[in-house]
C-alpha cells in the first residue's frame, strides 16, 4: 500500500515538473512576464511632476488591455536625477543592469548628450518630450528620439514673430546649457534669413543655479542699449526670476516686448492660480505653447486628470507628450513580439574584461532586440493625446506647430498659431494641413496684442541707448557747393540744404534724437563719399548726413533714407549763342539738303517734260520756250501753285509722289523756321554722353563723386581721360580754357553752377539717376522712422521751402540749357527722295519702252524714205524727230472734235 502511494506520488510529482519544464519553455520562449522602461526626471520640476503623473496613468491604461503586450505587463521603473547630471547617469547605468528595452528622458538636453553614448553602445533606445536640443543630431546619437517637437520649430516661430513685428534688431537671454545655447544659435541663424539680427546675448548661469545678482547684472546692462525687444529662452525658476527682477527695473513698462520660449506656457497651464507677484511680472509677455489638437481623447484625459494627480499639478502640452510616449514604446514591443523577437539582453565582451575592477560593469548587457525596437519607433503611425504622431526622414514628429499666448491681466488668451505648414496664422494649424503652404507675408496674421505697460500699439522696438552717449553723425567738409553742406570756419556749427532738411526731420520725429555733428575732411578738397560711407558700416560713425548719393555700392553696406532730393548724372559744356542775320531762313536746313533738293526739283521737272512733250501742248514750242517751262513747273510744285496740266499716265504718277515729297518738305522746313526764330539757339559739339564716349577728349568730374567709379567702370571710358575737378571755379577754367571737352556731375551741383554761368548747357538727356538721402548703419531703425519724417516734410511743404531757401536762382537758369533745334540734314528725308528718284526711273524706262515699240511700228512710207538715207546721222535725225514729235492725244482729239461739231450748228 505504501509503494502504492509512492509510486503515485511520484507519478504526480513528474507531471507537476514536467508542466514546469513546459511552462518554463513557453515564457523562456515568449519573453518575461514584465517589460521594463525606464524613466529619468528631475522630479521636483513642473515638467517632472506632469511627466510622472502621465507616465504612470499610461502605464496603467497599457496594462489594463491584455491585448497590447500579449498578457505581459508594463513596468515604468521611476528615477529621480533632482537636477544632477551625475544622478542622471547612475540612474541609466542601474536602469541598463536591469534589462531595460527603453528609457524615456533625460528631461535635460545636458545629459542627453552623454547618455546617448551609452545608448550607441547598449542599443537601449532613449525617448526624451524635454530634451529638445537641435544639436542632438541623428546621425551622431542615433538611438535618441525626441518625441515632442525639437526646439529648431521653436525658434523657427520666434523669428517670424520678429520678422512680422518688423523688428530688425533683439537681445536674447539664455541660460548657458546645451539646449539653451544651442537654441539661441538656431534663432540667430533664422533672424538672418528674414535680414534681423541678435544684437546682444545675455548669459546666466544654467537653471536653477543662477542668482538674483547674476540676473540683475545682465538686465542692467540690456536697460543701457537701443533694442527694446528681449526674447528668453530658459527654463522655468531662472525665466520666473528674470521677470521679477525686471519688473523691479523697470523693464516690464511701455515700450519693451518680452518673447519667452516654451517654458512659460508651462508655468501657465501647470501653475493655478498664479502668485499675484509672479503674474504681475509677466503681463504683456508673448510665449509659446506646443499645439495640440483638440479631440475626444484628449478631452476625456483632460477630465481625469485632477483625480490622476489628486489637484496637485495641472497638466500642460508636455504630460500629453509624456503619455504618448509611453505608448510609442507600448506599440514598437508589441510589434518586436509579433515579428518574432524576444527581449534578451548579451553581455558586452569587452565589459567582461573590466570584470576584476570594483566597478560592476559586467553587469550591463547590449538590448539584442534594441535595433529593432528602435526602428518600430521610428516607424510609428498611430493618433495620440497629441494628434497624429508620426516621424519624417529626419525624424522630426510631422507638422510641427505652436500656440502663440499673450499674457494679460485676467490670466492669457491666445493670439494666433505657427506652424511649419503655413508660419503665422489665427487659425488652428490642422484646418490648413490639407492647403497648399504659403508663407507669404500678406498671408501671415496674429490678432492684436496686449504688451508690456498695458500698451495695445505695437512697440517700436527700439530706443536710443540711455547711456547719454549722443550719436555721432558725420558731415562731408565739402570746399566747393558749400550750399549743400559746409562747416562753419573756426566753428563746430554746420549750415547748408541738407542740415536743414535733416534738423526739420528730426523735429518731426516722435521721440528726442541726441545727437551731435562730426566734419568728415581735411578741409583741402572735398572728401571721399566711398570712405565716409564705409566709415558708417564699420561702426565708426552712427549716421551720416549731407550730399551722398544713394548707389548700388553702398546701399550693399548701409541703409539709405527716403531721398530727400532728386539727383542723376549730366553733361556740361561750353556753348555758344546763335544769333540772328539775314539768312537764318536758310538755317533749318543743312547745305548739302538745300542742293540735293535744287537739284531734285530740276530732275522731276525735267522728267515731266519728257514724258509730257510729244502728248502735251502746254509743253512744247521753241527750244527756250521748253527751258523755261521745265524750270517755271519745277520749282512752281514748291507751292503746288504749277499752272501745266499732266495728261500722261505716267507724268501724273511721277508729280503725285513728288508732291508727296514737297508737302513733308516744306512742313519740316516751316517747324524748324518757327522753333529757331522763336528759340534761343546754342551751339556746341557736345550733344550729350553718347558723343563723350565715342570721342577720345578729357572728361572733367568732381573729387568725392561717384561719377568717376560711374564713368569708368559702368561706360567704359578710360581713367586716363578723366580729370578731377574741386569746385565751380575749376569747372568754367578747364571747360573755357578746353583743359576738359565737358563736366559730368550731379544734377544739383549742375543746376547750382549754371546758376550764374550761361555760358555753359548742359548737353543731352540726365542719365543714371540716383537720388540723395541719409546714411545710417544697417538694419537701424532710425533709418525708417527718418524716412518717415521726410516724406510728412515733403507732403506738407516744408522741403520746398528749404530748397528754395538755399538753391534757387534767378540769374541764369538751367532752363536755358535745353538742346537746340538741330538742322534738318539729307539723312532724315534720304527714303523719300530714294522713292521719288526710283519712281523718275522708272516712268522714263517704262516711256521708253514705249517709244522704242511705237518706232518700230512706223509705218511703210516712212521706211522706204529712211531707207533712202541711210548715213548713222539720217537715222538719228529721223529718231529724234520721231521723239519731239507730236501725237494727238485721245482726249484732245475728242474735245476738237466736239469744238467742230458745235460750229458747224
Amino acid at each position: 500500500m505504501s509503494l502504492l502511494m509512492t509510486m503515485t506520488n511520484l507519478v504526480l510529482l513528474l507531471s507537476i515538473f514536467t508542466l514546469f519544464v513546459q511552462v518554463f519553455s513557453e515564457e523562456a520562449a515568449l519573453g518575461p512576464n514584465v517589460v521594463n522602461v525606464g524613466a529619468i526626471f528631475s522630479f521636483d520640476t513642473i515638467n517632472g511632476k506632469v511627466a510622472k503623473v502621465a507616465m504612470k496613468a499610461a502605464e496603467d491604461d497599457i496594462n489594463s488591455d491584455p491585448g497590447i503586450l500579449g498578457g505581459r505587463k508594463l513596468s515604468v521603473a521611476l528615477h529621480d536625477s533632482n537636477y544632477s547630471s551625475f544622478l542622471s547617469f547612475i540612474g541609466a547605468l542601474q536602469f541598463m543592469e536591469t534589462d531595460t528595452v527603453a528609457i524615456i528622458g533625460p528631461q535635460s538636453s545636458v545629459m542627453a548628450h552623454v547618455l546617448s553614448h551609452l545608448a550607441n553602445e547598449l542599443h537601449v533606445p532613449l525617448l526624451s518630450f524635454t530634451a529638445l536640443d537641435p544639436g542632438l543630431s541623428p546621425l551622431q546619437y542615433p538611438f535618441f528620439v525626441q518625441t515632442a517637437p525639437n526646439d529648431k520649430f521653436q525658434m523657427i516661430a520666434i523669428a517670424e514673430m520678429v520678422s512680422y513685428f518688423g523688428w530688425a534688431e533683439v537681445i536674447v537671454v539664455f541660460s548657458d546649457d546645451d539646449q539653451n545655447r544651442n537654441g539661441i544659435i538656431m534663432l540667430d541663424d533664422k533672424l538672418a534669413e528674414r535680414r534681423c539680427r541678435i544684437s546682444y546675448k545675455a548669459t546666466l548661469p544654467p537653471d536653477p543655479m543662477a542668482k538674483r545678482s547674476d540676473v540683475l547684472k545682465e538686465l542692467a546692462k540690456i536697460q543701457m542699449m537701443e533694442s527694446r525687444v528681449i526674447v528668453l529662452n530658459t527654463f522655468s525658476k531662472t525665466g520666473l526670476l528674470v521677470f521679477e527682477v525686471a519688473k523691479s527695473l523697470g523693464m516690464m513698462e511701455k515700450g519693451y516686448v518680452w518673447i519667452a520660449s516654451t517654458w512659460l506656457s508651462t508655468v501657465l497651464d501647470s501653475t493655478s492660480p498664479l502668485k499675484p507677484e509672479t503674474a504681475n511680472s509677466i503681463r504683456g509677455v508673448l510665449t509659446l505653447r506646443p499645439h495640440t489638437p483638440d479631440s475626444k481623447r484628449k478631452r476625456d484625459f483632460i477630465s481625469r486628470w485632477n483625480q490622476l494627480s489628486n489637484g496637485s499639478i495641472g497638466l500642460n502640452p508636455y504630460g500629453l507628450f509624456a503619455y504618448d510616449t509611453v505608448w510609442m514604446i507600448a506599440r514598437a514591443v508589441k510589434l518586436l513580439f509579433d515579428q518574432g523577437s524576444t527581449i534578451s539582453f548579451s553581455n558586452d565582451e569587452r565589459l567582461i574584461s573590466l570584470t576584476g575592477m570594483d566597478l560592476n560593469l559586467s553587469a550591463l548587457s547590449i538590448f539584442d532586440g534594441g535595433k529593432q525596437l528602435l526602428k518600430n519607433v521610428i516607424e510609428t503611425k498611430m493618433t495620440g493625446l497629441t494628434g497624429p504622431v508620426q516621424f519624417n526622414q529626419d525624424r522630426f514628429l510631422i507638422n510641427p506647430s505652436y500656440d502663440i499666448i499673450n499674457t494679460v491681466e485676467t490670466g492669457y488668451r491666445p493670439v494666433g498659431y505657427w506652424s511649419n505648414h503655413s508660419g503665422l496664422s489665427i487659425v488652428p494649424p490642422e484646418t490648413l494641413y490639407g492647403k497648399k503652404p504659403n508663407r507669404s507675408s500678406s498671408n501671415q496674421h496674429l490678432d492684436s496684442v496686449v504688451w508690456p505697460g498695458g500698451e495695445t500699439i505695437k512697440p517700436r522696438g527700439w530706443v536710443f541707448p540711455n547711456n547719454g552717449r549722443e550719436l555721432r553723425i558725420v558731415v562731408p567738409n565739402r570746399v566747393s557747393y558749400r550750399d549743400f553742406v559746409s562747416v562753419v570756419n573756426g566753428t563746430n556749427k554746420v549750415q547748408g540744404y541738407c542740415i536743414d532738411v535733416f534738423l526739420a526731420a528730426i523735429k518731426l520725429m516722435p521721440y528726442a534724437v541726441p545727437y551731435r555733428f562730426i566734419p568728415f575732411g581735411n578741409g583741402h578738397e572735398n572728401p571721399s563719399y566711398y570712405e565716409l560711407v564705409s566709415k558708417i558700416a564699420a561702426g565708426v560713425f552712427d549716421g551720416a548726413v549731407g550730399d551722398i548719393a544713394i548707389v548700388t555700392d553702398r546701399t550693399r553696406i548701409v541703409d539709405f533714407t527716403q531721398p530727400y532730393i532728386e539727383s542723376g548724372l549730366v553733361v556740361v559744356a561750353p556753348v555758344k549763342k546763335i544769333s540772328s542775320n539775314p539768312w537764318s531762313f536758310s538755317r533749318p536746313f543743312t547745305p548739302l539738303m538745300w542742293a540735293v533738293t535744287a537739284v531734285f526739283f530740276l530732275i522731276v521737272g525735267s522728267v515731266v517734260w519728257v514724258l509730257e512733250h510729244r502728248i502735251n501742248d502746254e509743253f512744247r514750242g521753241s527750244p527756250r520756250q521748253q527751258f523755261v517751262t521745265i524750270l517755271t513747273f519745277s520749282f512752281s510744285t514748291m507751292f503746288f501753285s504749277h499752272r501745266e496740266n499732266t495728261v500722261s499716265t505716267l507724268g501724273r504718277l511721277v508729280l503725285i509722289i513728288w508732291l508727296f515729297v514737297v508737302l513733308i518738305i516744306n512742313s519740316s522746313y516751316t517747324a524748324s523756321l518757327t522753333s529757331i526764330l522763336t528759340v534761343q539757339q546754342l551751339s556746341s559739339p557736345i550733344k550729350g554722353i553718347d558723343t563723350l564716349i565715342s570721342s577720345s577728349e578729357p572728361i572733367g568730374f568732381q573729387i568725392g563723386s561717384f561719377a568717376e567709379r560711374y564713368l569708368a567702370e559702368e561706360l567704359g571710358i578710360p581713367k586716363s581721360r578723366l580729370v578731377q575737378l574741386g569746385s565751380p571755379e575749376d569747372y568754367a577754367h578747364a571747360l573755357e580754357k578746353r583743359q576738359v571737352a565737358a563736366v559730368v556731375d550731379e544734377r544739383p551741383y549742375v543746376d547750382l553752377f549754371l546758376s550764374d554761368r550761361c555760358e555753359f548747357s548742359i548737353r543731352g538727356q540726365e542719365f543714371s539717376k540716383r537720388a540723395w538721402g541719409f546714411a545710417f548703419p544697417r538694419d537701424s531703425p532710425l533709418a525708417i522712422d527718418m524716412s518717415t519724417a521726410i516724406l510728412a516734410l515733403s507732403e506738407n511743404g516744408e522741403l520746398q521751402k528749404i530748397h528754395d531757401k538755399w538753391l534757387s536762382r534767378s540769374a541764369c537758369s538751367s532752363e536755358k540749357s535745353e538742346d537746340e533745334a538741330e538742322q534738318l540734314d539729307l539723312q532724315s528725308f534720304w527714303g523719300l527722295f530714294l522713292i521719288c528718284g526710283i519712281a523718275c526711273i522708272l516712268a522714263l524706262l517704262v516711256y521708253s519702252l514705249l517709244m522704242f515699240r511705237q518706232y518700230s511700228r512706223r509705218s511703210p512710207e516712212e521706211l522706204d524714205s529712211t531707207n533712202r538715207n541711210n548715213s548713222f546721222s539720217a537715222r538719228l535725225r529721223t529718231c529724234l524727230s520721231f521723239i519731239d514729235g507730236k501725237v494727238e492725244n485721245s482726249k484732245s482729239s475728242s474735245k476738237r472734235k466736239r469744238d467742230s461739231m458745235h460750229s458747224d450748228v
